[in-house]
């Protein structure tokens, strides 16, 4: 039976939430990196007085109910089409919150993760307008600081917060606050479909690879890159700020502005994430990769939009699923629709073509082969690749470039004008 990281040392038994340094009142946790780059609580003895507050507020030692409300799926994309770019699915996200901070004048807060080179940390705004670097998906885990906290702070001083985060952050944050008994009824929860996440060593790698290659580190890593249209291409975007070449160095100059695109399908750490070799070992166990949810509203990619909605792919730009799992969530989601072009969805379709809300990702017998390697600071960016991450089939190849979801989406459009003539 689960009883907690805290109190078994099982590593697959910490989400890595943060909560219990949060609660602590006597700082005496921190967190501390292990050798596959998570980081995990770390208990000093001289400050802990014992009292319990850590193992409370564990989202794996005291799992939180999940919403029992009737489900309402939504499916769709921003009429705005500057959102819809920048966002990584459909814009959702930006509907969501500019409906919850649209109260009339009223006080809010937004909470969600946003990237600096390659860490990834949680933060607010308390202007809407601001929320662009919250958007897009960041494939990395959080460090959450003390998100927590202000979000209690705000919320006795009467804000509306939103606060955005993977399911396991969000399971944490409901513990926290429902341990200080402070009242959500201004909260509004929203987490991502999470497919679980990877180990960071593996972008220190990519890092270190461009390091020799162009003398200067990444600067941005956009995991989702839209690429003039292709959002099921998944393109991985990864950006420098300035690469100096022979031609630059020779006369002095600082250089040029690079990036560096990579589609899925030839993109190594979609190979190697998606076999799940370098996930988080509490991943494999996830107790939020249920249908049943714990936030008010859960978003995603709609995947599946061209087999079962397929008037709602939109030339490729992006479309979104919103699952309402609350009475607040239904709310809120009745009122983006009309800033998006949509309708609702059977749920039973949206889990279907949602791998994570039917289960938590299973576990790669050679895992520890590959984090092994990750490990290895002899093995090169190039080394990794070659030995883990699988090259595309032709028949793979034909079905996406050839025959892919654009022109299968095209000929159902052809197919529906000539039935309606």
């Amino acid at each position: 039976m689960s009883i907690g990281y805290l109190v078994t040392g099982k590593k697959d038994e910490c989400y890595g939430c943060e909560a219990c340094v949060q609660v602590c009142a006597h700082s005496a946790l921190h967190l501390v990196e292990d050798e596959e780059g998570f980081r995990y609580p770390l208990v000093n003895k001289d400050k802990c007085v014992n009292c319990g507050l850590c193992n409370k507020v564990c989202p794996v030692e005291h799992p939180l109910e999940k919403e029992t409300d009737e489900q309402i799926a939504f499916g769709g994309y921003a009429k705005d089409s500057q959102i819809r770019e920048n966002s990584t699915s459909g814009g959702a996200f930006s509907a969501i919150v500019d409906r919850w901070c649209s109260g009339g004048g009223e006080n809010y807060a937004v909470f969600g993760a946003l990237a600096d080179g390659l860490e990834v940390r949680h933060s607010y705004v308390v202007d809407k307008s601001l929320i662009s670097p919250f958007r897009k998906s960041k494939y990395s885990q959080s460090e959450i600081g003390d998100a927590f906290k202000k979000v209690r702070c705000f919320l006795k001083e009467e804000y509306s917060v939103l606060f955005s985060g993977t399911p396991c952050q969000i399971g944490a944050l409901l513990n926290y606050l429902r341990l200080y008994r402070t009242s959500t009824e201004k909260l509004l929860t929203v987490e991502v479909v999470c497919e679980g996440v990877p180990s960071p060593l593996y972008v220190r790698k990519l890092n270190e690879f461009f390091l020799r290659k162009y003398k200067t580190p990444i600067s941005t890593i956009d995991y989702r890159n839209k690429d003039n249209m292709r959002w099921d291409f998944e393109v991985m975007e990864v950006g420098f700020k300035r690469v100096k070449t022979g031609f630059f160095n020779s006369f002095g100059l600082s250089g040029c502005k690079v990036s560096n695109k990579t589609d899925r399908w030839f993109n190594p750490f979609w190979s190697i994430w998606l076999q799940h070799l370098m996930s988080r070992p509490s991943c494999y166990k996830c107790a939020y990769a249920t249908k049943s949810r714990v936030a008010d509203i859960t978003l995603g990619d709609l995947w599946g939009v061209h087999i079962y909605c397929p008037e709602l792919y939109g030339n490729n730009g992006g479309s979104s699923v919103v699952v309402a799992n609350t009475v607040k969530g239904r709310e809120v989601v009745a009122g983006i629709q009309q800033s998006m072009v949509g309708h609702e969805l059977d749920m039973d379709d949206v889990v279907r073509f949602q791998g994570p809300m039917r289960r938590p990702v299973s576990e790669n017998p050679r895992r520890e082969e590959c984090m092994a390697d990750l490990q290895n600071p002899l093995k090169k960016y190039e080394e990794i690749n070659c030995r883990w991450a699988k090259s595309p089939s032709l028949k793979l190849l034909f079905n996406k470039y050839i025959w892919g979801n654009r022109q299968k989406v095209a000929l159902w459009n052809i197919k529906q004008s000539f039935g309606r003539k």
